[in-house]
């Protein structure tokens, strides 16, 4: 009986065991079935490491991003430069220079009395700005009286302004009286209102051109002619006197109206309340036309560049949508696009170029631009680098903007003040504004004017991960060599006209004479080390970097007769070039203005 009662025993021992190591097995079970629930996918771990890539620059921000041995970090600090960040370093040996010549004659000399000249402007403020100083020229060409120019009523924009809603039509008249005259209104003939004779003139029409084609039309049919859709119909090469004509109309005599000039300087005073200086930032944007997914950028829509702005198949699908819109444009590769430097640079990219060229975190930034395409997600990685971001939405009051915010000339003259004014002005981008800036803060004292070379640029971008930030840094400021806005950056005759008015760029040579005098006794010894630092760096023509890093840009002027392309779209830079006329197409054409 002892034994099976023993063997009994055994076996409920057994059993038991089996239950503990079944139940301890079972909760194994439940853990490792709850971890998995947990735990992504193969697949989303994947998506979350390209995403983290495509984003890097969250990373850069706030950890480094390893690659190798390479650690690419984003300081806080502009680092210490050998160079003022805020001011060209020999622009003051260059002013701007369009006084009258002697041989240039009065207006009341040459003027005559029976031929009037009308235009009728055409796209948004800036490409209107251009027509209307070119128009001066032109009646100065046919010594012609020229009525005050028609602004564009009609186009894409949808600006019901007037020249004196924009501009004070008072000064204009009165301070080019001795070059031109100027009258607001066609004067009534034989009691009636006079309708002029209308035409169109080839773009970058010479003055022979004028003197071949209109001048004939003026004198031996009609007497007052009316040149419409004038923008770019004159040449850009002209007689240096007609040129600082052009300078005279640009830089002088178009003054904002001023309510227009009166609140562009309260925002430009609570910029320097906030800040002694600060960073002007030309973004491209895009807004919604009429709700018909009809996006466009300042002054480009993204549709027409053929570019990739990293929002994936969604964008590709929206954009190529509107591309099939128009016959003109053709599918492009964006890739290719990128790396011929016809896109601009994402806010991403800016933000790590202007890190790289010295602005700290502390710099405060005004963004000229609407609704950047992507949203505050677009904006994110700029604003991370610099914090202190502003622009007329933010500095002023829905009521302060109330009179200008339904006219989008208007609108655009307030930030074309505020980056006016600006210590440094970045674009990002090749349009009217863009260029017409450019000129004037040479004309006026070779204010910094950064152009980001995106050519070179894009391919530093891509490879960034695997340096450290210092290399990176530093290669920006090599590329960016001959795209900061210095004095001769560009030769004369090179470019447009309004973006680089050579002839209206004088050298002050006694300043030069000095500073040279002054270098070449540092050079013999006479300076000890404590001067060093105060020596003027001089350079006879700024053309000591590489060739390959000099801009390149087209000669625009034509032969009067040129045929000009009326189905394709030509790049230049960064962005279209509005040189390219789409007739076929008005509602195109008008949007690819500013």
């Amino acid at each position: 009986m002892a034994f099976p009662r023993r063997r009994n025993l055994s076996y409920n021992r057994f059993r038991s065991l089996v239950k503990f190591i079944s139940a301890i097995f079972g909760v194994l079970l439940i853990l490792f079935a709850f971890l998995s629930f947990l735990a992504p996918s193969p697949n989303e771990s994947q998506h979350f490491h390209l995403r983290h890539h495509h984003n890097s620059f969250n990373a850069v921000v706030e950890d480094p991003v390893t690659s190798g041995d390479s650690v690419f970090h984003v300081p806080s600090s502009g680092g210490k430069l050998d160079r003022d960040i805020w001011s060209s370093r020999n622009a003051k040996f260059f002013y701007g220079c369009s006084n009258v010549s002697a041989k240039f004659a009065k207006a009341e000399a040459v003027s005559r009395p029976t031929r009037y000249l009308a235009i009728a402007t055409s796209g948004g403020l800036n490409q209107q700005r251009t027509g209307i100083t070119d128009a001066v020229v032109a009646a100065r060409i046919l010594n012609a009286t020229l009525v005050v120019p028609k602004l564009d009523q009609k186009s894409f924009w949808k600006d019901a302004s007037n020249f004196s809603e924009i501009f004070d039509v008072d000064w204009f008249i009165s301070s080019l009286s001795k070059d031109v005259k100027i009258i607001k209104q066609l004067p009534k003939r034989g009691g009636k209102s006079w309708t002029p004779y209308t035409m169109r003139v080839p773009r970058k029409c010479s003055e022979r051109c004028y003197q071949n084609r209109v001048l004939p039309v003026i004198l031996k049919r009609h007497h007052a002619v009316q040149l419409n859709k004038f923008d770019y119909r004159l040449a850009n090469k002209l007689d240096t006197d007609l040129q600082k004509l052009r300078c005279r109309v640009n830089y002088h005599a178009l003054k904002f109206a001023d309510p227009i000039l009166e609140m562009g300087k309260t925002l430009v005073h609570r910029m320097r309340m906030r800040s002694k200086r600060y960073i002007a930032l030309h973004l491209r944007h895009i807004i919604d036309a009429a709700k018909c997914f009809c996006y466009r950028f300042e002054p480009d829509m993204l549709a027409f560049s053929g570019c990739d702005y990293g929002g994936g198949e969604k964008e590709r699908n929206e954009l190529g949508a509107i591309r099939k819109r128009w016959k003109t444009l053709h599918k492009n590769n964006p890739d290719k696009q990128r790396r011929q430097g016809k896109c601009p640079l994402t806010p991403e990219e800016v933000g790590l170029m202007l890190r790289a060229l010295g602005y700290g975190s502390d710099v405060h930034i005004y963004v000229a631009s609407g609704e950047v395409y992507g949203g505050e997600e677009t904006l994110r990685p700029l604003k991370s680098l610099f914090p202190n971001f502003y622009s007329k939405d933010t500095i002023a009051t829905k009521e302060e903007l109330a009179p200008f915010s339904s006219f989008s000339s208007r609108m655009a003259a307030l930030d074309f003040i505020v980056c006016d004014e600006s210590d440094v002005f970045v674009t990002n981008n090749n349009g009217n504004m863009a260029r017409i800036l450019a000129g004037r803060r040479k004309y006026f004292g070779h204010k910094p004017t950064i152009r980001p070379n995106a050519k070179k640029l894009y391919r530093l971008f891509l490879s960034r991960s695997n340096m450290t930030w210092e290399a990176f840094a530093s290669r920006v400021r090599t590329l960016q060599r001959g795209f900061m806005g210095e004095p001769k950056e560009v030769r004369p005759g090179r470019g447009e006209f309004h973006e680089n008015p050579s002839a209206c760029i004088c050298e002050d040579s006694e300043a030069r004479e000095k500073a040279t005098a002054y270098s070449r006794g540092k050079k013999n010894g006479k300076l000890d080390d404590s001067s060093r630092k105060k020596e003027v760096i001089v350079s006879d023509d700024q053309n000591d970097y590489d060739d390959n890093d000099e801009p390149r840009w087209p000669d625009l002027d034509d032969d009067e007769n040129q045929v000009w392309p009326q189905e394709k779209l030509h790049y230049n830079g960064t962005g279209v070039d509005y040189d390219a006329v789409i007739s076929d197409e008005p509602e195109l054409e008008e949007m690819l203005s500013d």
